[in-house]
């Protein structure tokens, strides 16, 4: 019998150990007494990175130096999809149990940070060339089965670009989505389909005209899948579909949905995270150096927080995304309205 290829688990373990050794070390949750958030947080002002951005530039014009592609970017996507391929060929020969641990440990982790892989890919990160990233945007999208990188590259822009703007930035929970889902089991039930609701809103948010690389991601995204099937059965198939789901659901690294923009702290609407999961999600944790410099890869962000410390080290920050997701499904005062909109 063939057996499944070797695999990084020991790797993903120590790093998910050393998360949850960070989550028992800030386990101190503070005991809220405000009321549930009835609306959003909404302001008049510009978003914080834009002046931000002005104020590094000046102090600091050496972080220009940081701008640029990361080279490796390419190799490890491909390595990512090429594992996460070649595992969902071979796993149909696990029982039940070994399925799902696997599909867990390694195929929720990979497919996350094959969606973080496509985020630094949609800033155009890997290549020069906006055609190579196009393509490598593609090849990266094949494991997670639905064809939505090139989409997620027009709406990511949006996100940057108006932060917060109501009507546009479809990263935003909707008031139906903020009145059905309340209270601890309306948000357990919310953040366990959240992938779900990332996917769908905006279509009704903001609907967009397909453009020609939305028509190439489609269709090689479904002629592979068509060759897929049927060598890789639907024991392949049904791995990939549940590490997609467990990837935007029960795994720790899906605290990023929640870290990056829901408000904790009010006053802040960006927050950066500085645990190990950023060693298997291209530093995403880095969000609001992130959202101050797009054009620096992952892989040098930590480098921008150490160049410019006077405008990071104040800020709200988190150590453990597994801390966020407990943080966010207890604390009464924090719903899907924790978010910061603009008119």
């Amino acid at each position: 019998m063939t057996k499944l290829p070797c695999l990084p688990m020991l790797k993903i373990l120590d790093i998910c150990a050393a998360e949850i050794g960070r989550f028992s070390k800030y386990n101190n949750m503070t005991t809220q007494t405000e009321a549930p958030k009835q609306d959003y947080y909404w302001v008049d002002d510009r978003e914080p990175h834009f002046q931000r951005r002005k104020e590094i530039l000046k102090k600091h014009p050496e972080v220009t130096k940081l701008f640029g592609v990361n080279p490796r970017l390419k190799y490890w996507t491909v390595a990512l999809v090429a594992i996460q391929l070649t595992v969902a060929l071979f796993i149909g020969q696990l029982h039940w149990l070994p399925f799902i641990l696997v599909t867990y440990l390694v195929g929720a982790t990979i497919a996350h940070a094959l969606f973080l892989a496509i985020h630094e890919i949609t800033h155009d990160l890997a290549f020069k060339s906006k055609k190579s990233n196009n393509i490598l945007a593609l090849i990266a999208n094949l494991p997670i089965v639905f064809p939505y990188a090139m989409s997620f590259k027009t709406y990511h822009a949006l996100h940057h670009w108006d932060q917060g703007k109501d009507g546009i930035d479809v990263d935003i929970p909707t008031e139906a989505e903020a009145k059905l889902f309340k209270g601890f089991i309306g948000k357990f039930l919310w953040f366990l389909n959240q992938i779900v609701f990332y996917a769908a809103r905006p279509v009704f948010v903001k609907p967009i005209k397909l453009e020609k690389w939305q028509i190439y991601n489609l269709i090689f995204q479904v002629a592979v899948m068509a060759i897929f099937l049927p060598i890789a059965g639907w024991s392949g198939v049904i791995y990939l579909l549940l590490s997609l789901v467990l990837a935007g659901s029960l795994h720790p690294t899906s605290g990023h949905f929640i870290s990056e923009h829901y408000v904790f702290h009010e006053g802040q609407e960006t927050y950066s995270y500085y645990g190990p999961l950023n060693l298997i999600t291209f530093n995403v944790g880095y969000h609001n150096e992130h959202h101050d410099f797009p054009t620096i890869p992952g892989s040098r962000l930590p480098e921008l927080k150490k160049l410019a410390p006077e405008y990071y080290d104040n800020l709200h920050s988190y150590n453990s995304w597994t801390k966020v997701i407990v943080d966010f499904l207890f604390r009464k005062d924090v719903t899907l309205y924790s978010r910061t909109k603009r008119k």
